[in-house]
């Protein structure tokens, strides 16, 4: 407890009133920059703009067309996939320690605010004292006055009873504690971008993982509808090799070529429960928790044919990784005020009001008040230029955010270019792919069919097999790719956020 006075002379107590409120008048200005967000170009449309992806078509109106990019996975037309997003949004790990981030910039803002208001605590005692006779004199009274004179009692134990509030304010007068409480107001927003960009990120993952399960699931069954195959040639193979019509070299050929093809089938079985593992742990559950319901095979998901991608402005609202480094350019601005404002004093308040007593029944009485104020002022007037450091260090990480947040623009541009390209030249493939399975499938049916009239030898045959099967598994491979470069896509796009 502060030793109190019980009053002020009144020329000290109209000075200790007028320090506090010169300050607060003072109270009103910020030191430092006020933060303005980039004025950043863009180009008028992306520059790989293809036949599968057009520009944002513009109404008679002059509005325009936009595609709704909030649930993009719903285009594949997949419900088990639409499911298994459903679950990862509600217990992907990665998700969750992004909201608790959120969580914990809030409560180091409320740490922040907390010290623009004084700091007001309570105390209250009873002190019991016993003082030894022999330094009486110490209390005032003399050696060589009658002990009937003394009031022993009163030199050798009294009680003190004390009750009361202190209360200690830094009022912030240059505005120091409100730009941290700015810069971490900017923190705050750029964790919840950042929780987006991982939403984002999660959505893709687990769509692309899903795309690639299907796929490996296709080409398993490619690989075993052509092991059953050429497992029929080797036995006609086998068939006109007893009769003499064929070397058993034809044999051996084949043999290999069945050997070749059942080699690849652990491989992809393997591959598929690896991808379920991997979208258990995207969905928070254990690896083996997907195996029974996706082990039924499914088809690979197809997306629309083409995509408008909107025009490239519209990134910069959009794209949560973009957003999050502007907002982190924004608190380094802040952070300026906060360095600059230690060139200047800081202002302090620190009082108390109580009540003290030696008997416990007059505590509370009016005479037993006490209390009492002290303005106060610091001022760091020579710290060897730490201060201008610090004060140039901040406008550093400023100028580093900056870049960070122009270098950020750029790359979401560029994912988006080369999604577009991805995505629009896959498509051709694609389609060229289509084209040589089917000149492919014609060939082994001729060749069979010659084969077994005689006509023709077993090379071309196992030629032809060879061929469809590669064929096949490109195509499939194909197929799998167009849909991943379409998660792709909406993924530069910054969709699925919202």
């Amino acid at each position: 407890m502060i030793e109190f006075r019980e009053f002020l002379p009144s020329q000290p107590r109209a000075l200790a009133i007028a320090i506090p409120m010169a300050m607060l008048a003072l109270w009103g200005c910020a030191v430092g920059p006020d933060y303005k967000q980039p004025d950043t170009k863009t180009p008028e449309q992306y520059s790989e703009i293809g036949s599968a992806t057009q520009p944002t078509s513009r109404s008679a109106a002059g509005g325009s067309t936009r595609p709704d990019y909030q649930r993009w996975w719903e285009t594949l037309n997949d419900p088990t996939l639409n499911r298994l997003i459903d679950r990862a949004v509600g217990g992907n790990p990665d998700l969750l320690a992004a909201e608790a981030r959120i969580r914990e910039a809030r409560f180091n803002r409320g740490i922040l605010v907390s010290g623009l208001f004084p700091d007001v605590g309570a105390q209250g005692g009873y002190t019991h004292t016993r003082t030894s006779l022999n330094s009486a004199e110490i209390a005032g009274f003399s050696s060589s006055a009658s002990s009937s004179q003394i009031p022993i009692n009163s030199l050798v134990e009294s009680d003190l009873w004390q009750a009361g509030f202190d209360m200690t304010w830094e009022i912030d007068v240059f505005g120091g504690n409100r730009r941290a409480i700015e810069a971490a107001s900017y923190s705050v927003q750029a964790a919840q971008w950042d929780q987006r960009d991982v939403l984002v990120s999660m959505l893709a993952e687990v769509a692309v993982n899903y795309i690639e399960l299907r796929g490996s699931q296709r080409e398993l069954q490619l690989a075993q509808d052509n092991l059953q195959s050429q497992e029929q040639t080797l036995e006609l193979t086998r068939r006109k090799a007893e009769g003499g019509l064929v070397p058993y070299l034809d044999v051996a050929q084949q043999e290999a070529q069945v050997a070749t093809t059942a080699a690849i089938v652990p491989t992809l079985e393997g591959q598929i429960r690896q991808t379920i593992h991997h979208l258990g742990i995207l969905l928070g559950q254990d690896p083996g928790s997907l195996s029974d319901e996706l082990s039924v095979v499914e088809p690979i998901p197809v997306g629309p044919g083409s995509v408008p991608p909107g025009l490239p402005g519209e990134l910069l609202r959009r794209r949560p990784d973009v957003r999050r480094a502007e907002r982190q350019l924004a608190a380094a601005t802040a952070q300026i005020g906060v360095a600059t404002a230690d060139l200047f004093p800081k202002f302090s308040i620190t009082g108390a009001l109580g009540v003290g007593s030696q008997r416990l029944k007059q505590l509370f009485d009016y005479s037993s008040r006490m209390y009492d104020i002290a303005p106060g002022v610091t001022w760091d007037i020579f710290n060897a230029g730490k201060v201008t450091s610090n004060i140039h260090v901040q406008n550093e990480r400023q100028a580093e955010a900056l870049q960070a947040y122009r270098k950020a623009v750029l790359q979401s541009l560029g994912d988006v270019d080369d999604a577009l390209v991805a995505y629009n030249r896959e498509q051709v493939r694609l389609q060229s792919l289509r084209e040589a399975v089917a000149a492919n499938q014609k060939a082994v049916d001729l060749s069979t069919e010659l084969f077994e009239k005689g006509s023709a030898d077993f090379l071309s045959v196992l030629d032809a097999q060879r061929s469809l099967f590669g064929a096949q598994d490109s195509m499939a491979q194909s197929e799998q790719q167009v849909s991943a470069d379409l998660v792709a896509l909406y993924k530069a796009l910054g969709g699925g956020w919202e």
